[in-house]
């Protein structure tokens, strides 16, 4: 299987205030270029794009290709099991949103430690593996967002797992908050394949500075600044696949021209992507992914992922200052402002980068409102 996977969570939208209002027919040219050039590899999950992820894979893909030529991955909800009838009950309703009688792929989402002792109270691990053994999943596993400890426990202890999802990139390979590298090498002294998300941080390595874009560009004139990220991780030797959040046709033409026929990085460009790391990292004020987990539940349903990227552009654009508070101003309009956080906590307990919301909502208040 080609190593490029399609991450169903950053859809084209009808309107881009309404994550599920997904633009149907610019993902149909999309998955029709995507299994053109042989790629088959789709990622969803019961809460990706406010629910509509998993049916809009059913329309665009299941009712329009034959089952044969396509893989399919979802995830439990594991934040919304409360009791045990709650792990058939969702499955049964992705399946039907889904439209497939089973899943070649099937994970328990987003372990942290809270929801490893969830999974062990009501049976989760043992849920799957029935499931797998009635034929309605082909592989089971795990996606992970938390301590290389915590990893180390579940390996140990559940041995049955075939895959784990990791959030791996250039730049959080050596972070101490994310753990990629060692998490990765553990997955790899374990025998697990890793499905890597997030390789270009949310988009974060998309846009680089000009003096990496430059060093990119010096390289290799024709490779985006993307590519870079997703050769990066495709380039390790125990991953299994690279999921992209594609949003558009234009990065759809662009990630599979390259992966198509995927060549690793060479020590020169490892060498390049070293350099970037330093620059990139002296320039991201907050290392938001913009994964929408801390929106789902906030009380004042404050836009925390946007207003980050905001701050963020005028932090490495100081240029830019003025059309990012005009787009904060007209975006508060319909979503609570950053100085409406009641500092509740719930968005940093959800937060895959463990970053501090409440502190940096403090800075964004002070770029935007004052």
């Amino acid at each position: 299987m080609r190593k490029l996977g399609f991450g169903l969570m950053r859809l084209p939208l009808v309107n881009p205030d309404d994550q599920t209002s997904i633009d149907i027919e610019k993902f149909k040219e999309m998955v029709d270029l995507y299994m053109k050039r042989g790629f088959t590899y789709f990622d969803t999950a019961y809460p990706y794009h406010g629910g509509a992820s998993e049916t809009a894979l059913r329309e665009v893909v299941v009712k329009r290709y034959p089952r044969e030529s396509f893989t399919v991955t979802s995830k439990m909800p594991v934040w919304a099991i409360k009791e045990e009838a709650d792990l058939e009950r969702i499955f049964n309703e992705q399946l039907e949103k889904c439209g497939v009688d089973y899943f070649d792929y099937y994970w328990l989402h987003a372990l942290n430690y809270e929801r490893v002792e969830v999974m062990e109270r009501l049976g989760g691990w043992d849920f799957i593996a029935r499931k797998k053994a009635e034929g309605k999943i082909r592989h089971i596993g795990f996606s992970f967002h938390d301590e290389a400890t915590l990893l180390a426990q579940i390996l140990d202890k559940h041995p049955e797992a075939e895959f784990v999802q990791l959030q791996i990139n250039y730049l959080d390979w050596d972070s101490p908050a994310i753990e990629s590298r060692t998490c990765y090498e553990l997955c790899e002294k374990h025998g697990k394949p890793v499905i890597v998300m997030e390789p270009v941080k949310g988009g974060t390595l998309a846009h680089v500075p000009e003096a990496i874009e430059r060093l990119f560009k010096d390289y290799n004139p024709d490779a985006s600044n993307a590519s870079w990220a997703i050769r990066y991780c495709a380039s390790l030797p125990n991953v299994y696949v690279v999921l992209s959040g594609m949003s558009n046709i234009e990065q759809m033409d662009d990630n599979t021209s390259y992966m198509e026929d995927f060549q690793p990085l060479n020590d020169e460009e490892q060498g390049i992507i070293a350099r970037a790391t330093e620059v990139i990292r002296e320039s991201i004020a907050i290392p938001c992914t913009a994964c929408h987990y801390c929106t789902d539940g906030c009380p004042m349903q404050i836009a925390i992922p946007v207003y980050f990227n905001l701050y963020n552009t005028q932090q490495q654009f100081p240029e830019l200052k003025n059309n990012s508070k005009l787009y904060y101003d007209l975006l508060a309009k319909s979503h609570g402002k950053a100085s409406d956080c009641v500092e509740c906590g719930q968005c940093e307990a959800q937060c895959p980068q463990h970053i501090s919301i409440i502190d940096n909502l403090k800075s964004v208040v002070e770029a935007f409102e004052q």
